[in-house]
């Protein structure tokens, strides 16, 4: 397994090991050896390899009541240490399984990512007991965003050049999208959706009324991939006119630059602590976004867009002296903390950033290939 929790000049300041972190970085290895020539180095895949024995091995924590679920962090010999009652631990082991199953061909590992995936489906729309998340009398239905987002980006990630798969999860990819659409807060509904509250708006990520543009962006570039696998034009506008311009619009911050983290839509003080501060990874997802929606529409405001979030990323996150991005910093801009890499920031969202932008890049210069 890989560790994650690095310290500013990479020394591992914790052992314990994040199954979201071991699946997304053995997915970002296989991804970048699949399809990146100057990565197609042994030592790659041999880290890629290794890292999906390790999750075979040791992310499926004990049976509980009867429910097996992936582990969220482990010991450094793989010992379960908590288990998330979500299903995104789940989600990282299939795209690690998957990618990896392109890389060595290995049918076993295409199989455990297609049994994953189907176990994670059930738990989301026909009994989510296998979760262990007990019910409580007052609590209210939540659509989170990030269940159909996750299960749109497996669903691509599965179907890549697959016939079969393309059928079977056809009706899947689009029940994701429609529940990711329900997330679009337009004014003549603000009445019925917000009760009563003056609606700003935004697209809502969290438990109403809260709206994180990170996640709003990622879901615009999901969205804008499905609509032109699938040549829906009207999906294609709806994601760059409210997936990637209004979040951008309403999440940017004037004063100090960068994308804000948290928002309140009736524009009250958020409650989250770090709803000010200024993230790797939501700048990571404007970038993608910002230049997948200028390529299909181009739209040069759009890519000036893309030119803001980059001047503000480069100049901010990378660390010229020690490598790597800060992940965190203040509303103004300072590092707010200094380590490289924790529980949530991995080998994922800045390497995902540059190899998209850098396929995208190859696309508009004219020598396209496949993201």
């Amino acid at each position: 397994g890989f560790f994650t929790c690095l310290g500013r000049e990479g020394q591992v300041y914790d052992e314990l090991k994040y199954v979201w972190l071991q699946g997304r970085q053995v997915w970002m290895y296989c991804r970048l050896y699949r399809t990146v020539e100057r990565f197609r180095r042994p030592e790659i895949l041999e880290a890629a390899v290794a890292g999906g024995e390790f999750l075979r091995s040791h992310a499926w924590a004990p049976p509980m009541d009867g429910r097996q679920k992936c582990a969220f962090c482990l010991t450094r010999d793989g010992r379960a240490v908590k288990v998330q009652r979500t299903i995104f631990s789940e989600c990282f082991y299939v795209m690690a399984m998957d990618e990896l199953a392109r890389v060595t061909g290995k049918e076993e590992h295409q199989r455990e990512a297609e049994r994953v995936m189907d176990l994670i489906v059930h738990w989301v729309r026909v009994d989510p007991s296998g979760l262990g998340r007990p019910e409580m009398p007052g609590d209210a239905p939540v659509n989170q965003m990030a269940v159909p987002m996750m299960l749109l980006c497996l669903a691509e990630q599965l179907t890549a050049e697959r016939v079969v798969l393309g059928e079977k999860y056809r009706e899947l990819g689009q029940w994701c999208v429609q529940q990711i659409l329900q997330h679009v807060q337009v004014e003549c509904l603000a009445d019925q959706e917000l009760g009563g509250k003056k609606n700003r708006n935004m697209v809502l990520t969290w438990y109403c009324p809260c709206a994180c543009a990170g996640h709003a962006l990622e879901a615009g570039w999901f969205l804008l991939q499905y609509a032109a696998r699938h040549g829906d034009e009207g999906l294609k506008k709806t994601a760059v006119e409210k997936f990637v311009r209004l979040p951008f619009e309403t999440g940017w911050d004037a004063a100090h630059g960068g994308l804000f983290y948290f928002q309140d839509v009736d524009g009250l003080c958020p409650t989250q602590l770090e709803w000010s501060m200024k993230l790797w990874w939501p700048h990571c997802e404007a970038l993608i976004a910002f230049l997948m929606a200028y390529s299909v529409t181009g739209d040069p405001a759009l890519l000036d867009s893309f030119t803001r979030v980059y001047d503000y990323t480069f100049s901010h996150f990378p660390d010229e002296k020690h490598g790597e991005w800060f992940g965190y910093l203040t509303q103004q801009g300072a590092v707010s903390l200094d380590f490289k890499g924790g529980p949530f920031k991995g080998f994922f969202h800045v390497p995902r950033c540059l190899y998209m932008c850098e396929c995208l890049l190859d696309g508009l210069l004219g020598c396209p290939r496949a993201l």
